[in-house]
Protein backbone atom coordinates (compact mmCIF):
# COMPACT_ATOMS: atom_id res chain seq x y z
CA UNK A 1 0.00 0.00 0.00
CA UNK A 2 1.52 3.29 -1.11
CA UNK A 3 1.27 6.71 0.53
CA UNK A 4 0.59 10.17 -0.85
CA UNK A 5 4.29 10.96 -0.54
CA UNK A 6 4.97 8.40 -3.28
CA UNK A 7 2.66 10.01 -5.87
CA UNK A 8 5.01 12.84 -6.96
CA UNK A 9 2.71 15.56 -5.67
CA UNK A 10 3.88 19.08 -4.90
CA UNK A 11 5.44 19.22 -1.38
CA UNK A 12 3.08 22.05 -0.44
CA UNK A 13 0.13 19.93 -1.56
CA UNK A 14 1.41 16.98 0.46
CA UNK A 15 1.65 19.21 3.52
CA UNK A 16 -2.01 20.26 3.10
CA UNK A 17 -3.06 16.63 2.67
CA UNK A 18 -1.25 15.62 5.87
CA UNK A 19 -2.82 18.54 7.75
CA UNK A 20 -6.22 17.32 6.56
CA UNK A 21 -5.45 13.97 8.22
CA UNK A 22 -4.87 11.77 5.17
CA UNK A 23 -1.84 9.55 4.64
CA UNK A 24 -2.96 6.70 2.37
CA UNK A 25 -4.75 7.35 -0.95
CA UNK A 26 -7.93 5.50 -1.83
CA UNK A 27 -7.82 3.08 -4.79
CA UNK A 28 -9.28 5.64 -7.21
CA UNK A 29 -6.76 8.24 -6.06
CA UNK A 30 -3.90 5.78 -6.36
CA UNK A 31 -4.94 4.85 -9.89
CA UNK A 32 -5.90 8.29 -11.26
CA UNK A 33 -3.29 10.70 -9.84
CA UNK A 34 -0.16 9.27 -11.60
CA UNK A 35 -1.58 9.40 -15.18
CA UNK A 36 -3.12 12.81 -14.48
CA UNK A 37 0.28 14.14 -13.42
CA UNK A 38 1.69 12.77 -16.68
CA UNK A 39 -0.76 14.91 -18.64
CA UNK A 40 -2.93 12.03 -19.90
CA UNK A 41 -6.69 12.04 -20.20
CA UNK A 42 -8.36 10.03 -17.45
CA UNK A 43 -11.67 8.21 -17.23
CA UNK A 44 -12.25 7.38 -13.56
CA UNK A 45 -15.05 5.10 -12.38
CA UNK A 46 -15.47 4.35 -8.69
CA UNK A 47 -18.10 4.03 -6.00
CA UNK A 48 -19.44 7.22 -4.56
CA UNK A 49 -17.69 8.30 -1.39
CA UNK A 50 -14.28 6.92 -2.41
CA UNK A 51 -12.50 10.25 -2.86
CA UNK A 52 -12.93 11.02 -6.55
CA UNK A 53 -12.78 14.78 -5.93
CA UNK A 54 -9.25 14.58 -4.55
CA UNK A 55 -8.32 12.39 -7.53
CA UNK A 56 -8.41 15.45 -9.79
CA UNK A 57 -7.91 18.36 -7.38
CA UNK A 58 -4.52 17.16 -6.12
CA UNK A 59 -2.88 16.71 -9.57
CA UNK A 60 -4.50 19.95 -10.83
CA UNK A 61 -3.03 21.97 -7.96
CA UNK A 62 0.38 20.37 -8.50
CA UNK A 63 0.40 21.21 -12.22
CA UNK A 64 -1.04 24.71 -11.79
CA UNK A 65 1.49 25.65 -9.10
CA UNK A 66 3.76 26.63 -11.98
CA UNK A 67 2.50 29.58 -13.98
CA UNK A 68 0.34 32.65 -13.59
CA UNK A 69 -3.31 33.39 -14.33
CA UNK A 70 -4.38 36.04 -16.83
CA UNK A 71 -7.46 38.23 -16.72
CA UNK A 72 -10.65 36.59 -18.04
CA UNK A 73 -8.69 33.51 -19.08
CA UNK A 74 -8.84 30.71 -16.48
CA UNK A 75 -6.15 28.06 -16.62
CA UNK A 76 -8.37 25.17 -15.59
CA UNK A 77 -12.09 24.41 -15.63
CA UNK A 78 -14.19 22.05 -13.48
CA UNK A 79 -17.79 21.42 -14.57
CA UNK A 80 -20.35 20.13 -12.05
CA UNK A 81 -24.04 19.27 -12.52
CA UNK A 82 -25.32 21.01 -9.36
CA UNK A 83 -24.51 24.12 -7.37
CA UNK A 84 -23.97 22.14 -4.18
CA UNK A 85 -21.42 19.85 -5.79
CA UNK A 86 -19.62 22.82 -7.35
CA UNK A 87 -19.43 24.51 -3.95
CA UNK A 88 -18.07 21.31 -2.41
CA UNK A 89 -15.34 21.06 -5.06
CA UNK A 90 -14.43 24.67 -4.32
CA UNK A 91 -14.07 23.79 -0.62
CA UNK A 92 -11.72 20.93 -1.55
CA UNK A 93 -9.54 23.31 -3.52
CA UNK A 94 -9.36 25.67 -0.56
CA UNK A 95 -8.30 22.79 1.69
CA UNK A 96 -5.60 21.34 -0.55
CA UNK A 97 -4.32 24.60 -2.10
CA UNK A 98 -3.97 26.65 1.06
CA UNK A 99 -0.16 26.48 0.87
CA UNK A 100 -0.08 27.32 -2.85
CA UNK A 101 -0.88 30.74 -4.27
CA UNK A 102 -3.71 29.81 -6.59
CA UNK A 103 -6.87 31.78 -7.22
CA UNK A 104 -10.28 30.31 -7.92
CA UNK A 105 -13.76 31.43 -8.87
CA UNK A 106 -17.07 29.69 -8.33
CA UNK A 107 -19.65 30.37 -11.06
CA UNK A 108 -23.07 29.10 -10.04
CA UNK A 109 -26.61 30.39 -10.29
CA UNK A 110 -28.30 32.30 -7.51
CA UNK A 111 -25.24 34.51 -6.95
CA UNK A 112 -24.65 38.03 -8.22
CA UNK A 113 -23.00 38.31 -11.64
CA UNK A 114 -21.12 41.39 -10.48
CA UNK A 115 -19.14 39.59 -7.77
CA UNK A 116 -18.26 36.77 -10.16
CA UNK A 117 -17.22 39.23 -12.88
CA UNK A 118 -14.83 40.94 -10.47
CA UNK A 119 -13.08 37.63 -9.73
CA UNK A 120 -12.79 36.75 -13.42
CA UNK A 121 -11.39 40.17 -14.29
CA UNK A 122 -8.57 39.69 -11.78
CA UNK A 123 -7.67 36.36 -13.36
CA UNK A 124 -8.23 32.91 -11.85
CA UNK A 125 -6.28 29.69 -11.99
CA UNK A 126 -9.23 27.41 -11.25
CA UNK A 127 -12.74 28.03 -12.51
CA UNK A 128 -15.46 25.84 -10.97
CA UNK A 129 -18.85 26.21 -12.60
CA UNK A 130 -22.17 24.78 -13.61
CA UNK A 131 -22.67 24.73 -17.41
CA UNK A 132 -25.52 27.24 -17.53
CA UNK A 133 -23.84 29.99 -15.55
CA UNK A 134 -20.53 29.44 -17.36
CA UNK A 135 -22.18 30.01 -20.75
CA UNK A 136 -24.00 33.05 -19.39
CA UNK A 137 -20.66 34.69 -18.55
CA UNK A 138 -19.22 33.72 -21.93
CA UNK A 139 -22.16 35.16 -23.86
CA UNK A 140 -21.86 38.41 -21.91
CA UNK A 141 -18.28 38.69 -23.10
CA UNK A 142 -16.80 38.40 -19.61
CA UNK A 143 -14.94 35.12 -20.09
CA UNK A 144 -12.56 33.43 -22.52
CA UNK A 145 -11.82 29.70 -22.45
CA UNK A 146 -8.90 29.68 -24.85
CA UNK A 147 -6.42 29.46 -21.98
CA UNK A 148 -7.85 26.30 -20.38
CA UNK A 149 -5.11 23.70 -19.91
CA UNK A 150 -6.99 21.17 -17.73
CA UNK A 151 -10.69 20.42 -17.96
CA UNK A 152 -12.58 18.20 -15.51
CA UNK A 153 -16.13 16.90 -15.82
CA UNK A 154 -17.32 15.68 -12.44
CA UNK A 155 -20.25 13.24 -12.32
CA UNK A 156 -19.81 12.78 -16.05
CA UNK A 157 -22.75 10.46 -16.61
CA UNK A 158 -25.19 12.92 -15.07
CA UNK A 159 -23.73 15.82 -17.02
CA UNK A 160 -24.19 13.94 -20.27
CA UNK A 161 -27.45 12.18 -19.42
CA UNK A 162 -29.61 14.97 -18.00
CA UNK A 163 -29.82 17.39 -20.91
CA UNK A 164 -26.34 18.89 -20.58
CA UNK A 165 -25.00 17.32 -23.78
CA UNK A 166 -25.51 20.44 -26.00
CA UNK A 167 -23.94 22.71 -23.35
CA UNK A 168 -21.03 20.32 -22.79
CA UNK A 169 -20.34 20.07 -26.52
CA UNK A 170 -20.37 23.84 -26.86
CA UNK A 171 -18.06 24.35 -23.89
CA UNK A 172 -15.62 21.77 -25.22
CA UNK A 173 -15.62 23.55 -28.58
CA UNK A 174 -14.58 26.78 -26.84
CA UNK A 175 -11.54 25.18 -25.16
CA UNK A 176 -8.21 24.38 -26.85
CA UNK A 177 -7.86 21.03 -28.56
CA UNK A 178 -4.62 20.43 -26.64
CA UNK A 179 -6.30 20.54 -23.25
CA UNK A 180 -6.09 17.66 -20.77
CA UNK A 181 -9.52 16.15 -19.97
CA UNK A 182 -10.54 14.17 -16.90
CA UNK A 183 -13.92 12.44 -16.49
CA UNK A 184 -15.03 11.08 -13.12
CA UNK A 185 -18.23 9.36 -12.10
CA UNK A 186 -19.65 6.56 -9.98
CA UNK A 187 -21.57 5.08 -12.92
CA UNK A 188 -20.77 4.92 -16.61
CA UNK A 189 -23.35 3.17 -18.78
CA UNK A 190 -22.06 1.91 -22.15
CA UNK A 191 -24.07 4.45 -24.15
CA UNK A 192 -22.71 7.29 -22.03
CA UNK A 193 -19.18 5.94 -22.33
CA UNK A 194 -19.45 6.08 -26.11
CA UNK A 195 -20.20 9.79 -25.83
CA UNK A 196 -17.17 10.40 -23.61
CA UNK A 197 -14.96 8.84 -26.25
CA UNK A 198 -15.61 11.88 -28.42
CA UNK A 199 -14.15 14.14 -25.72
CA UNK A 200 -11.24 12.00 -24.48
CA UNK A 201 -8.07 11.09 -26.34
CA UNK A 202 -6.54 7.70 -25.44
CA UNK A 203 -7.65 8.00 -21.82
CA UNK A 204 -6.24 6.06 -18.90
CA UNK A 205 -9.26 4.10 -17.68
CA UNK A 206 -9.22 3.69 -13.91
CA UNK A 207 -12.01 1.44 -12.62
CA UNK A 208 -11.52 0.41 -9.04
CA UNK A 209 -14.95 -1.16 -8.50
CA UNK A 210 -17.64 -2.70 -10.62
CA UNK A 211 -19.78 -0.02 -12.18
CA UNK A 212 -22.88 0.94 -10.23
CA UNK A 213 -21.97 -1.13 -7.19
CA UNK A 214 -22.94 -0.01 -3.72
CA UNK A 215 -20.60 -0.06 -0.77
CA UNK A 216 -20.66 -3.26 1.29
CA UNK A 217 -20.84 -1.17 4.47
CA UNK A 218 -24.37 -0.02 3.58
CA UNK A 219 -27.24 -2.17 4.84
CA UNK A 220 -30.13 -2.01 2.36
CA UNK A 221 -33.84 -2.75 2.77
CA UNK A 222 -37.10 -2.11 0.94
CA UNK A 223 -40.71 -1.91 2.12
CA UNK A 224 -43.45 -2.79 -0.37
CA UNK A 225 -46.45 -0.64 0.41
CA UNK A 226 -49.96 -0.50 -1.06
CA UNK A 227 -52.39 2.21 -0.03
CA UNK A 228 -55.89 1.34 1.17
CA UNK A 229 -57.30 3.83 -1.32
CA UNK A 230 -55.67 5.75 -4.14
CA UNK A 231 -56.41 9.19 -2.72
CA UNK A 232 -54.88 8.15 0.62
CA UNK A 233 -51.55 7.01 -0.81
CA UNK A 234 -49.69 10.21 0.07
CA UNK A 235 -50.71 10.38 3.72
CA UNK A 236 -50.32 6.65 4.31
CA UNK A 237 -46.93 6.60 2.60
CA UNK A 238 -45.71 9.45 4.80
CA UNK A 239 -46.93 7.45 7.81
CA UNK A 240 -44.81 4.49 6.64
CA UNK A 241 -41.80 6.82 6.40
CA UNK A 242 -42.35 8.01 9.97
CA UNK A 243 -42.69 4.40 11.07
CA UNK A 244 -39.34 3.52 9.46
CA UNK A 245 -37.67 6.45 11.19
CA UNK A 246 -39.18 5.50 14.56
CA UNK A 247 -38.20 1.87 14.12
CA UNK A 248 -34.53 2.85 13.88
CA UNK A 249 -34.70 4.78 17.15
CA UNK A 250 -31.45 6.31 18.39
CA UNK A 251 -29.47 4.59 15.63
CA UNK A 252 -30.87 7.18 13.22
CA UNK A 253 -28.82 10.19 14.24
CA UNK A 254 -29.52 12.01 10.97
CA UNK A 255 -30.78 11.10 7.52
CA UNK A 256 -31.34 12.27 3.97
CA UNK A 257 -34.82 11.56 2.58
CA UNK A 258 -34.95 11.49 -1.21
CA UNK A 259 -38.08 12.26 -3.25
CA UNK A 260 -38.44 12.17 -7.02
CA UNK A 261 -40.44 15.40 -7.33
CA UNK A 262 -39.82 18.84 -5.88
CA UNK A 263 -43.45 19.16 -4.77
CA UNK A 264 -43.15 15.93 -2.78
CA UNK A 265 -40.00 17.30 -1.15
CA UNK A 266 -41.93 20.28 0.22
CA UNK A 267 -44.96 18.21 1.24
CA UNK A 268 -42.85 15.55 2.96
CA UNK A 269 -40.76 18.12 4.85
CA UNK A 270 -43.89 19.97 5.99
CA UNK A 271 -45.51 16.72 7.14
CA UNK A 272 -42.44 15.68 9.13
CA UNK A 273 -42.28 19.07 10.86
CA UNK A 274 -45.99 18.79 11.64
CA UNK A 275 -45.35 15.54 13.50
CA UNK A 276 -42.40 16.94 15.45
CA UNK A 277 -39.46 15.83 13.30
CA UNK A 278 -36.64 18.31 12.68
CA UNK A 279 -36.70 18.44 8.87
CA UNK A 280 -35.91 20.92 6.10
CA UNK A 281 -36.31 20.73 2.30
CA UNK A 282 -33.70 21.30 -0.39
CA UNK A 283 -34.31 21.28 -4.15
CA UNK A 284 -33.54 23.25 -7.29
CA UNK A 285 -36.44 25.73 -7.02
CA UNK A 286 -35.21 27.21 -3.73
CA UNK A 287 -32.98 30.28 -3.56
CA UNK A 288 -29.30 29.49 -3.47
CA UNK A 289 -28.88 31.26 -0.13
CA UNK A 290 -31.60 29.09 1.42
CA UNK A 291 -30.11 25.92 -0.07
CA UNK A 292 -26.70 26.83 1.33
CA UNK A 293 -28.10 27.57 4.80
CA UNK A 294 -30.06 24.31 4.83
CA UNK A 295 -27.06 22.24 3.76
CA UNK A 296 -24.77 23.95 6.27
CA UNK A 297 -27.33 23.37 9.02
CA UNK A 298 -27.48 19.68 8.16
CA UNK A 299 -23.70 19.35 8.13
CA UNK A 300 -23.40 21.11 11.48
CA UNK A 301 -26.08 18.90 13.06
CA UNK A 302 -28.70 21.62 13.48
CA UNK A 303 -31.05 19.82 11.10
CA UNK A 304 -31.67 16.11 11.59
CA UNK A 305 -33.58 15.23 8.42
CA UNK A 306 -32.72 16.67 5.01
CA UNK A 307 -35.59 16.10 2.57
CA UNK A 308 -34.07 16.42 -0.87
CA UNK A 309 -34.48 15.90 -4.57
CA UNK A 310 -31.64 14.42 -6.62
CA UNK A 311 -29.86 17.76 -6.32
CA UNK A 312 -28.34 16.29 -3.14
CA UNK A 313 -27.71 12.83 -4.58
CA UNK A 314 -24.50 13.62 -6.40
CA UNK A 315 -21.17 14.13 -4.77
CA UNK A 316 -22.27 15.80 -1.53
CA UNK A 317 -19.90 14.80 1.22
CA UNK A 318 -21.47 14.73 4.67
CA UNK A 319 -19.40 12.01 6.37
CA UNK A 320 -21.67 11.28 9.32
CA UNK A 321 -25.01 10.54 7.60
CA UNK A 322 -26.36 7.46 9.37
CA UNK A 323 -29.40 6.73 7.15
CA UNK A 324 -30.80 7.33 3.70
CA UNK A 325 -34.54 6.93 3.12
CA UNK A 326 -35.82 6.68 -0.44
CA UNK A 327 -39.36 7.97 -0.12
CA UNK A 328 -39.69 7.23 -3.86
CA UNK A 329 -37.98 4.58 -5.95
CA UNK A 330 -35.71 6.53 -8.34
CA UNK A 331 -36.65 6.41 -11.99
CA UNK A 332 -33.05 5.72 -13.06
CA UNK A 333 -31.35 2.75 -11.45
CA UNK A 334 -27.99 4.58 -11.33
CA UNK A 335 -29.53 7.29 -9.15
CA UNK A 336 -30.15 4.71 -6.43
CA UNK A 337 -26.41 4.08 -6.17
CA UNK A 338 -25.72 7.79 -5.83
CA UNK A 339 -28.49 8.31 -3.28
CA UNK A 340 -27.48 5.56 -0.88
CA UNK A 341 -23.86 6.60 -1.33
CA UNK A 342 -24.57 9.59 0.94
CA UNK A 343 -24.29 7.16 3.86
CA UNK A 344 -21.63 4.61 4.68
CA UNK A 345 -18.88 6.90 3.41
CA UNK A 346 -15.15 6.43 4.03
CA UNK A 347 -15.64 2.93 5.42
CA UNK A 348 -18.37 3.86 7.90
CA UNK A 349 -21.50 1.81 8.34
CA UNK A 350 -24.78 3.10 6.99
CA UNK A 351 -28.34 2.04 6.28
CA UNK A 352 -30.52 2.70 3.25
CA UNK A 353 -34.28 2.02 3.31
CA UNK A 354 -36.75 2.45 0.46
CA UNK A 355 -40.54 2.56 0.09
CA UNK A 356 -41.90 0.88 -3.04
CA UNK A 357 -45.50 1.25 -4.22
CA UNK A 358 -46.92 -1.16 -6.85
CA UNK A 359 -46.30 1.18 -9.80
CA UNK A 360 -42.59 1.44 -8.87
CA UNK A 361 -41.88 -2.30 -8.85
CA UNK A 362 -40.53 -2.11 -12.41
CA UNK A 363 -37.95 0.47 -11.30
CA UNK A 364 -37.12 -1.68 -8.28
CA UNK A 365 -36.41 -4.64 -10.56
CA UNK A 366 -34.09 -2.43 -12.65
CA UNK A 367 -32.16 -1.41 -9.53
CA UNK A 368 -31.74 -5.01 -8.40
CA UNK A 369 -30.61 -5.97 -11.87
CA UNK A 370 -28.02 -3.18 -11.83
CA UNK A 371 -26.78 -4.20 -8.38
CA UNK A 372 -26.87 -7.87 -9.40
CA UNK A 373 -28.51 -8.78 -6.12
CA UNK A 374 -31.90 -8.58 -4.42
CA UNK A 375 -32.58 -5.88 -1.86
CA UNK A 376 -33.90 -7.50 1.36
CA UNK A 377 -37.64 -7.04 1.86
CA UNK A 378 -38.88 -5.94 5.29
CA UNK A 379 -42.38 -5.54 6.72
CA UNK A 380 -44.06 -2.19 6.90
CA UNK A 381 -43.65 -0.78 10.43
CA UNK A 382 -46.76 -1.35 12.54
CA UNK A 383 -46.43 1.98 14.30
CA UNK A 384 -47.35 3.70 11.04
CA UNK A 385 -50.96 2.47 11.04
CA UNK A 386 -52.25 4.80 13.70
CA UNK A 387 -50.53 7.80 12.22
CA UNK A 388 -51.82 6.90 8.79
CA UNK A 389 -55.40 6.69 10.00
CA UNK A 390 -55.10 9.94 11.89
CA UNK A 391 -53.65 11.86 8.97
CA UNK A 392 -56.11 10.29 6.54
CA UNK A 393 -59.11 11.16 8.69
CA UNK A 394 -57.96 14.74 9.03
CA UNK A 395 -57.52 14.95 5.27
CA UNK A 396 -60.93 13.45 4.57
CA UNK A 397 -62.89 15.68 6.93
CA UNK A 398 -62.51 18.78 4.80
CA UNK A 399 -64.42 17.64 1.70
CA UNK A 400 -67.07 15.81 3.75
CA UNK A 401 -67.82 18.96 5.76
CA UNK A 402 -68.18 21.01 2.61
CA UNK A 403 -70.59 18.46 1.17
CA UNK A 404 -72.63 18.53 4.39
CA UNK A 405 -72.85 22.31 4.29
CA UNK A 406 -74.07 22.24 0.72
CA UNK A 407 -76.68 19.61 1.57
CA UNK A 408 -77.80 21.70 4.55
CA UNK A 409 -78.31 24.71 2.30
CA UNK A 410 -80.38 22.64 -0.07
CA UNK A 411 -82.56 21.16 2.68
CA UNK A 412 -82.86 24.29 4.81
CA UNK A 413 -86.02 25.68 3.09
CA UNK A 414 -87.83 22.36 3.52
CA UNK A 415 -86.90 22.30 7.19
CA UNK A 416 -88.15 25.83 7.71
CA UNK A 417 -91.36 25.03 5.87
CA UNK A 418 -91.90 22.04 8.11
CA UNK A 419 -91.30 24.18 11.18
CA UNK A 420 -93.69 26.83 9.92
CA UNK A 421 -96.36 24.20 9.47
CA UNK A 422 -95.76 22.85 12.94
CA UNK A 423 -95.99 26.33 14.44
CA UNK A 424 -99.36 27.17 12.85
CA UNK A 425 -102.51 27.51 15.03
CA UNK A 426 -104.19 24.21 15.62
CA UNK A 427 -106.80 23.78 12.85
CA UNK A 428 -106.54 20.09 12.11
CA UNK A 429 -105.41 16.75 13.44
CA UNK A 430 -103.26 14.24 11.61
CA UNK A 431 -104.07 10.62 12.17
CA UNK A 432 -102.69 7.44 10.72
CA UNK A 433 -105.66 6.56 8.53
CA UNK A 434 -107.63 9.81 8.22
CA UNK A 435 -107.12 13.02 6.27
CA UNK A 436 -106.81 16.42 7.87
CA UNK A 437 -109.97 17.64 9.62
CA UNK A 438 -111.13 21.26 9.81
CA UNK A 439 -114.42 23.13 9.78
CA UNK A 440 -115.67 24.27 6.37
CA UNK A 441 -116.10 27.91 7.28
CA UNK A 442 -112.58 28.20 8.72
CA UNK A 443 -110.69 26.34 6.02
CA UNK A 444 -110.69 29.15 3.46
CA UNK A 445 -110.16 31.74 6.18
CA UNK A 446 -107.14 29.93 7.55
CA UNK A 447 -105.82 29.37 4.06
CA UNK A 448 -106.13 33.04 3.26
CA UNK A 449 -104.51 34.02 6.51
CA UNK A 450 -101.62 31.71 5.86
CA UNK A 451 -101.17 33.07 2.37
CA UNK A 452 -99.42 36.17 3.62
CA UNK A 453 -97.23 34.45 6.19
CA UNK A 454 -95.69 31.65 4.11
CA UNK A 455 -94.60 34.20 1.51
CA UNK A 456 -92.14 35.34 4.15
CA UNK A 457 -91.16 31.72 4.81
CA UNK A 458 -89.56 31.26 1.34
CA UNK A 459 -90.98 28.37 -0.65
CA UNK A 460 -94.78 28.76 -0.91
CA UNK A 461 -94.81 27.84 -4.60
CA UNK A 462 -92.85 24.69 -4.03
CA UNK A 463 -95.24 23.61 -1.25
CA UNK A 464 -98.21 24.28 -3.53
CA UNK A 465 -96.82 22.16 -6.36
CA UNK A 466 -95.86 19.32 -4.06
CA UNK A 467 -99.22 19.23 -2.38
CA UNK A 468 -101.10 19.55 -5.66
CA UNK A 469 -99.23 16.52 -6.99
CA UNK A 470 -99.51 14.43 -3.88
CA UNK A 471 -103.05 15.30 -2.70
CA UNK A 472 -104.88 12.20 -3.86
CA UNK A 473 -107.06 11.96 -0.77
CA UNK A 474 -104.84 9.64 1.21
CA UNK A 475 -103.34 11.03 4.39
CA UNK A 476 -103.30 14.56 2.98
CA UNK A 477 -101.16 16.99 4.95
CA UNK A 478 -102.60 20.23 6.17
CA UNK A 479 -103.19 22.64 3.27
CA UNK A 480 -101.22 25.86 3.57
CA UNK A 481 -100.67 28.85 1.30
CA UNK A 482 -103.36 28.43 -1.42
CA UNK A 483 -104.45 32.07 -1.49
CA UNK A 484 -108.10 33.19 -1.74
CA UNK A 485 -108.97 30.50 -4.26
CA UNK A 486 -109.23 26.92 -3.06
CA UNK A 487 -110.01 24.12 -5.53
CA UNK A 488 -113.26 22.33 -4.81
CA UNK A 489 -111.66 18.88 -4.56
CA UNK A 490 -109.61 20.04 -1.59
CA UNK A 491 -112.75 21.16 0.27
CA UNK A 492 -114.17 17.66 -0.17
CA UNK A 493 -111.41 16.25 2.01
CA UNK A 494 -112.45 18.35 4.99
CA UNK A 495 -114.95 16.94 7.49
CA UNK A 496 -116.96 18.70 10.13
CA UNK A 497 -116.17 18.00 13.70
Amino acid sequence: MIKFSELNLNPKVLKAVEEAGYETPTPIQEGAIPPALEGRDVLGIAQTGTGKTASFTLPMITMLARGRARARMPRSLVLCPTRELAAQVAENFETYAKNVKLTKALLIGGVSFKEQDMLIDKGVDVLIATPGRLLDHFERGKLLLTGVQIMVVDEADRMLDMGFIPDIERIFSLTPFTRQTLFFSATMAPEIERITNTFLSAPARVEVARQASASETIEQAVVKFKASRREREGSEKRAVLRGLIDSEGDKCTNAIIFCNRKTDVDICATSLKKYGYDAAPIHGDLDQSQRTRTLDGFREGNIRFLVASDVAARGLDVPSVSHVFNYDVPGHAEDYVHRIGRTGRAGREGKAMMICVPRDEKNLDAIQKLLQKDIPLIDSPTSADAGSDQETRSDEKRPSRSRNRRSERRTAPDTKAARSEADQPETSENTANAPSVASEPRAPENASQKTREPRKAREPKRSQRDRGAQNDGRNDPKVVGLGDHMPSFIALSFKER
